[in-house]
C-alpha cells in the first residue's frame, strides 16, 4: 500500500517538475529572447501590475532592461509575452502590420471592451470601422463642426468652476468633454437623463488596467459591472432608435452606424457596433482628461512655459480684426508653442504602458527568434524616456520639441500609436488639448489648492485627484 502512495507521489512530482521546467523553457527554433516566465500560469503578472509612483520607465520594465536589454520575454496573464523597448523592432513591429503582426491584447482586456471592439479587428473589417470613425472625428468634421463647439464648451466650464471654491480637474475635464462627445455619438444628454452614463464608465476606468480577478469587490469585477450596465444602456437606445422614424432621429452617429446596419449585404453586425460605440465613448475622453490633467500640473510647476503658452495665445486675440469671434483653424495651425507643450505632455504622460501585437510568422530579430503565436508588447515609456534620444528624459521641457516633427508617429514617439493603427482620434485629442489651453491662459488663472500626486498601476492615475482654485483674469 505505502509504495503506491510513494510511486504515485514520485509519478506526481516528475510530472510538475517537468511541466514547471517546460514552463520556464519554452520550445523554439533558435534563441528566445533572454527572461524569466515567472511562476507557472501566473507568469509575472504581479509584478507587472504592481503600482508605483514614479516617472521613470515602470521598474518592472526597467529593472528587465538593466538585466537582459532592449528586448526580453515573460509571461503576462497566462500568455508568453516579448516585450520590445527597441526602436528598430517598434518601428517593423508597426510596419508589418496584417503581414508578420497582428493587433491582439489579452484575454482580460477583450472581457472588458468586447470581443467584437475595433482593436481586435483587421483587415478590411478594421477599415472600414476607422472610416466610420473618421467621419465623427476626422480633421475635416473638426474643421467644419467640431471647433467652435468645443470652445464654447470650454469657456462655459471654465465660467461655471471660476465660481467653485475648488475644481477637482481631472474629474471635471473628463465630464466636460464625456458630455461632448456623448452627445455627438448618441445624443445623450446628462441633465436630461434619469441614468447617469458616465457613472458605468468610472467603474470601468477603475478596474481598467488592474489584476484580472473577477471576484466581487475587486477593481477587475467592478470594471466588468460597469461595462455590462454601459452595454445594456446602449442596446436599449440601439432599439429605441430602430423604432424612431427616420425623420424624427437625431443625425447622430448612432443613427450613422444604424443606417450602416440596415443596408443590405452590409458587414457591420450589432455587436460590432455596440462594441465600437462603447470604446468610443471611453477613449474620446479618459485619455484626454488625463493629459490635460497632466499638462495643467506641469504648467502650475513651470512658471517660464505657462508665459510663453499664454503670450502665443494672447498673441492669436491681439491679431484678429473682430476680438469677439471664436476661433478658427488657422489659428488653432498657428500654435506652435502650444503642439510642443502636448507633445512634450503626452511624451511624459504615458498613458498606454503597452500595445500588443501578436506574432503571425516566426520573427527573426538580432539573433533572436520569436515564436508564431507569441504576444509582443511595445512599451512606449521606455521610448520616450530613452535618454540617447531625449537629453534628461523625465525634465517636462516644450522647447525640445523646437524644429522637429509634432504630428504623426516616429521610431522615438508612439504616443499615439504607429502603423496603420495610429490612433483615428489623434487630432480630436489636440483639438480638445489646444483650445482648451486657450480659453484657460487667455481668461483664467489659477493656484493649485492640494493632489497632483500620481501613481502608476501601470496605467496613469491621480489617486488624491488635482485641485484647483480658478479666477477670472482683469478682475
Amino acid at each position: 500500500m505505502w509504495s503506491i502512495f510513494l510511486w504515485t507521489g514520485a509519478l506526481v512530482i516528475i510530472y510538475l517538475t517537468h511541466w514547471v521546467f517546460i514552463w520556464k523553457n519554452p520550445k523554439c527554433n533558435g534563441k528566445l529572447p533572454p527572461g524569466s516566465m515567472g511562476l507557472p500560469l501566473l507568469g509575472e503578472t504581479l509584478q507587472f501590475f504592481s503600482p508605483n509612483t514614479s516617472s521613470d520607465i515602470p521598474p518592472f520594465i526597467k529593472k528587465r532592461m538593466q538585466r537582459y536589454g532592449s528586448v526580453f520575454r515573460t509571461s503576462l496573464v497566462g500568455r508568453p509575452v516579448v516585450i520590445s523597448t527597441d526602436p528598430d523592432l517598434n518601428h517593423f513591429i508597426f510596419q508589418q502590420e496584417g503581414q508578420l503582426f497582428q493587433s491582439w491584447y489579452p484575454d482580460t482586456f477583450t472581457e472588458i471592451f468586447g470581443r467584437q471592439n475595433v482593436g481586435s479587428l483587421h483587415g478590411f473589417m478594421y477599415k472600414y470601422l476607422k472610416n466610420l470613425v473618421l467621419n465623427l472625428f476626422g480633421p475635416e468634421n473638426i474643421k467644419e463642426k467640431l471647433l467652435p463647439e468645443i470652445e464654447e464648451l470650454a469657456f462655459r466650464n471654465l465660467h461655471l468652476w471660476s465660481s467653485w471654491d475648488s475644481v477637482e480637474l481631472k474629474e471635471a475635464i473628463a465630464k466636460m468633454i464625456f458630455d461632448l462627445t456623448a452627445k455627438k455619438l448618441i445624443s445623450y444628454d446628462s441633465a436630461k437623463s434619469g441614468e447617469n452614463l458616465r457613472e458605468n464608465f468610472v467603474a470601468f476606468i477603475q478596474g481598467l488596467i488592474s489584476f484580472p480577478l473577477d471576484i466581487p469587490g475587486t477593481a477587475y469585477h467592478k470594471c466588468l459591472q460597469g461595462r455590462k450596465k454601459a452595454m445594456k444602456l446602449l442596446k436599449e437606445m440601439l432599439n429605441g432608435r430602430r423604432a424612431t422614424p427616420p425623420e424624427k432621429q437625431n443625425g447622430d452617429f448612432f443613427d450613422h452606424v444604424l443606417q450602416e446596419l440596415m443596408k443590405e449585404g452590409t458587414i457591420l453586425t450589432e455587436a460590432i457596433a455596440l462594441d465600437l460605440m462603447f470604446v468610443l465613448l471611453f477613449a474620446s475622453f479618459e485619455t484626454t482628461s488625463l493629459a490635460l490633467t497632466l499638462a495643467l500640473k506641469f504648467l502650475s510647476d513651470h512658471p517660464s512655459v505657462l508665459k510663453e503658452l499664454t503670450e502665443e495665445q494672447e498673441g492669436i486675440l491681439r491679431r484678429r480684426e473682430n476680438v469677439d469671434s471664436g476661433l478658427t483653424w488657422k489659428e488653432y495651425k498657428s500654435m506652435t508653442f502650444t503642439f510642443q507643450v502636448i507633445n512634450e505632455t503626452v511624451r511624459l504622460a504615458n498613458i498606454v504602458p503597452g500595445i500588443f501585437r501578436k506574432v503571425l510568422r516566426e520573427i527573426q530579430f538580432k539573433g533572436y527568434t520569436i515564436p508564431a503565436g507569441w504576444a509582443v508588447m511595445v512599451c512606449p515609456p521606455a521610448v520616450h524616456l530613452n535618454p540617447a534620444k531625449y537629453e534628461d528624459p523625465l525634465a517636462f521641457n516644450p522647447w525640445r520639441w523646437q524644429g522637429m516633427e509634432l504630428n504623426g508617429a516616429t521610431k522615438h514617439f508612439m504616443a499615439f500609436g504607429g502603423g496603420m493603427r495610429f490612433c483615428v482620434g489623434t487630432e480630436f485629442t489636440k483639438v480638445i488639448m489646444a483650445i482648451f489651453l486657450h480659453c484657460l491662459v487667455t481668461k483664467y488663472r489659477w493656484k493649485v489648492i492640494k493632489g497632483g500626486d500620481i501613481v502608476r498601476t501601470p496605467g496613469l492615475a491621480f489617486p488624491n485627484g488635482f485641485h484647483v482654485q480658478l479666477s477670472e483674469k482683469h478682475k
